[in-house]
């Protein structure tokens, strides 16, 4: 196996571990010796230590976001169910490493690691919104961006410590954040005589996603 090979085949695994022993070495161990592979060589393919295996895992869940929910899926849906499948679908996948999550959130909380984390917030950020048909180039790119990264950030820091059923405060509190949105949306679009709903441009919704009407 290549490095690259051996990061993704233990990027999925690495939580499992990293719940219990940290993000550290010890979890790329365990991985390696669950997947086979010789630990030493194992680490070479984390030289950047805990945030390339943070990187490694949420790489893999932007994979396998994609795979649940392919165009096919997505096409028959507005702008808004389009984001909140995209979530939802990454909140399904994080589900059984919580804790692996929340000691991940706390590495990237670090300062000397916060330009890195924000690298990893935009790029979950905009695998989502080209997943759901986004092809702006211009400033919209960037704002719908950063937004979002802004909205999925928070959800996770509900989803989380989130104990109820199904973890129905954490899609309650997503719907919250995209309904604020729309609501504000549509009664600017009357009030503009735009007309509103589902009409309301990608611009418009992603612009106030990060301070929703509410």
């Amino acid at each position: 196996m290549t490095l690259d090979e051996m990061r993704a085949a233990l990027a999925p695994i690495l939580p499992r571990h990293a719940a219990f022993d940290g993000w550290r070495r010890e979890a790329v161990a365990m991985a390696a010796e669950q997947c086979g592979i010789d630990a030493d060589i194992a680490a070479l393919a984390f030289p950047g230590g805990a945030m390339d295996m943070i990187d490694a895992w949420f790489e893999s869940i932007d994979a396998r976001m994609l795979e649940a929910l392919p165009a096919e899926k997505l096409a028959a849906l507005s702008i808004r169910q389009r984001i909140t499948r995209l979530v939802e679908s990454r909140l399904t996948l994080l589900a059984r490493d919580r804790e692996a999550l929340r000691r991940a959130q706390a590495v990237m909380a670090m300062p000397r690691n916060a330009a890195r984390a924000a690298k990893l917030g935009w790029r979950a950020a905009d695998v989502m919104w080209r997943a759901a048909g986004d092809e702006s180039t211009d400033l919209n790119h960037y704002s719908k961006r950063l937004t979002l990264a802004g909205v999925y950030a928070a959800t996770l820091l509900v989803f989380v410590d989130d104990e109820s059923d199904d973890w129905a405060e954490t899609r309650a509190f997503l719907a919250r954040r995209i309904e604020g949105v729309m609501r504000f949306e549509r009664a600017k679009a009357q009030w503009k005589g735009i007309g509103g709903g589902e009409r309301l441009s990608f611009a418009r919704f992603i612009g106030r996603l990060r301070y929703p009407a509410i």
